[in-house]
């Protein structure tokens, strides 16, 4: 359905992709435009958007941090992006899908299974709530949100997952800087830094989106996060 255009917009990435990602890629499409006929996964509904707007913008996370080998959660995961995408195209990341929604999760995990990926696990909770259970609370090298919540909020209810030195990539719009400047109390409190921040255009596409890069510098507070209400009303 969309390799030609994931073969050619992953070349013009230069990211690259194991023989069978591809192929992978145009299925996992092809089960999610299915699915969301009677499921609200996506608002792009033309496999060529998927293709460009999901599928790739998603790819272009290989070119600005290392991922092979790593244990990744990715929070608000929703139809699967980016933590999918990136599971696919590196099979040596460990990949931990975080929604508060159980029926995404439960297509989600579906989907794992018929496209053979193996790694990857999905979990049924709220991100400020899971952020306490020591199982989970600083046990990752990355964390990866898109689309989720204002920078401020979301430094709160990713960075007490990370490792220290691991790293946040936060998926934003290339107008956040607004958005950057208001998080740098958060990003400062919980134990962190910024450490790139990286523009890229999705190929076939003049559209531009940016990836902000938080590392990890050393512990977040145990009282972080708190309740949504809170961190919402009160953003640090």
């Amino acid at each position: 359905m969309i390799s030609p255009l994931l073969e050619q917009g992953l070349a013009a990435l230069e990211v690259p992709a194991p023989p069978e990602a591809v192929d992978r890629l145009d299925r996992y499409a092809q089960l999610l435009l299915e699915k969301n006929q009677v499921m609200n996964l996506t608002a792009i509904t033309e496999p060529e958007q998927v293709a460009r707007l999901h599928m790739l913008d998603c790819a272009a996370l290989l070119n600005v941090c290392p991922l092979e080998g790593r244990r990744l959660l990715d929070v608000g995961t929703g139809a699967g992006f980016p933590g999918m995408v990136l599971k696919i195209l590196v099979p040596s990341l460990d990949v931990t899908l975080l929604d508060s929604l159980n029926k995404r999760l439960e297509w989600l995990a579906e989907t794992c299974a018929r496209l053979g990926l193996q790694g990857i696990r999905t979990i049924h909770a709220r991100a400020e709530e899971l952020g306490h259970d020591p199982a989970f609370r600083g046990q990752f090298d990355l964390v990866s949100s898109r689309a989720v919540a204002a920078l401020p909020v979301l430094a709160e209810l990713c960075l007490p997952y990370l490792k220290p030195g691991g790293v946040f990539l936060a998926m934003k719009s290339v107008d956040s800087e607004a958005e950057l400047a208001a998080a740098q109390s958060a990003i400062q409190t919980l134990g962190a830094r910024v450490e790139a921040v990286t523009d890229y255009r999705i190929p076939g596409t003049e559209v531009r989106h940016r990836v902000i890069l938080l590392k990890k510098t050393g512990e977040t507070e145990k009282k972080y996060p708190r309740t949504f209400a809170k961190i919402k009303k009160n953003p640090l």
